[in-house]
């Protein structure tokens, strides 16, 4: 019964969920670790940023206007990441 009125969690779609960061995250500043190729010729960057004392790391496919600019996302390389402040694991490259 209690199942009814539970408030049901939606769903984002990944640009969805990115755009939400884009326009209501916080910023914050994270390290590119690595990069990668994707099977299907696409960059992938991993990246690590800190929030009071908790280290996060994740991972991203760049876009097609991103990845036309190697340097800005190569190993060692500062980047803004923005995240979602009551999910602070949720984030996405500034």
């Amino acid at each position: 019964m209690l199942g009814l009125f539970r408030k049901k969690k939606l769903e984002l779609t990944d640009a969805e969920r990115k755009e939400h960061l884009r326009r209501n995250g916080r910023i914050t500043d994270g390290i590119i670790i690595d990069t990668a190729t994707t099977n299907d010729g696409r960059e992938i960057v991993y990246f690590t940023y800190t929030l009071n004392g908790v280290d996060f790391e994740s991972s991203e496919i760049l876009t097609v206007e991103q990845a036309a600019d190697p340097l800005r996302f190569a190993a060692g390389q500062k980047v803004s990441i923005r995240y979602d402040q009551k999910n602070q694991g949720n984030s996405t490259l500034g």
